[in-house]
C-alpha cells in the first residue's frame, strides 16, 4: 500500500497514490511560457513536481516526467517587439533563464520537454476539428475560441458557474467571446 496521498479536486478527497501501470509513474507538468524572467511563483511548481518525482523513484517507481515549454503566443509576441528581437530569440532567451533558474534549485531536468514551436501544425489542426464539431469559433480576428456552453463539464473541477464568470478587465470587447 502506497504511503502517497494526493488530493482528487473532482471528489475533493485525498486518496493513495496508484500507478496506471505497476512500476511506473508519469508526469505531466504544465511547464513556462517564456516570455520573462523566472519568479518564485514560477519555479515553485518545478520544485514541487521535482519533489514528487524523486518520491516517486525513490519508491521504486520508473518516472516519466514531461514538463512543456511554451515558446511562442501573444506575450512573446509583444515582449519581441518591445524588446526589438525576433520572437524566437526571446523565447531562447527566457527559457535559459528557466533552465538555470531550474538548475540552480536542483531541480531535475525532464525526462521530456516538448515545445508548443514543436506542435503547432497539430494544434491547427485540433482546433479545426473542434470547429468542425461546433466546440469552438473562430471570430475572425485569427484567435480560436472554446464553445464553453456546450462543453457539460467545462468549470467541473472549479465548481463554478459560468455565468458567475466576469471577462478579464484586458478583455478586446470587439469579438464574441464565450
Amino acid at each position: 500500500m502506497s504511503s502517497l496521498h494526493l488530493y482528487d479536486t473532482l471528489t475533493r478527497t485525498t486518496a493513495p497514490f496508484k500507478s496506471i501501470k505497476d512500476g511506473e509513474a508519469s508526469i505531466y507538468l504544465c511547464g513556462a511560457t517564456v516570455q520573462a524572467p523566472p519568479h518564485i511563483g514560477h519555479v515553485r511548481s518545478g520544485v514541487n513536481f521535482d519533489i514528487l518525482r524523486r518520491w516517486l523513484t525513490k519508491s521504486g517507481y520508473n518516472v516519466t516526467f514531461i514538463r512543456n515549454v511554451t515558446d511562442i503566443d501573444d506575450k512573446i509576441l509583444h515582449k519581441a517587439v518591445h524588446e526589438e528581437m525576433p520572437w524566437w530569440a526571446v523565447a531562447m532567451k527566457y527559457e535559459r533563464a528557466f533552465a538555470d533558474a531550474y538548475a540552480a534549485l536542483n531541480v531535475m531536468p525532464p525526462t521530456y520537454e516538448p515545445r508548443a514551436t514543436g506542435h503547432v501544425t497539430q494544434m491547427i489542426e485540433l482546433m479545426q476539428k473542434l470547429i468542425e464539431r461546433g466546440a469552438a469559433y473562430a471570430p475572425g480576428n485569427g484567435d480560436v475560441y472554446l464553445e464553453v456552453r456546450k462543453l457539460t463539464s467545462y468549470l467541473t473541477l472549479s465548481r463554478q458557474k459560468l455565468d458567475d464568470l466576469q471577462p478579464a478587465a484586458d478583455a478586446d470587447e470587439t469579438y464574441k467571446k464565450d
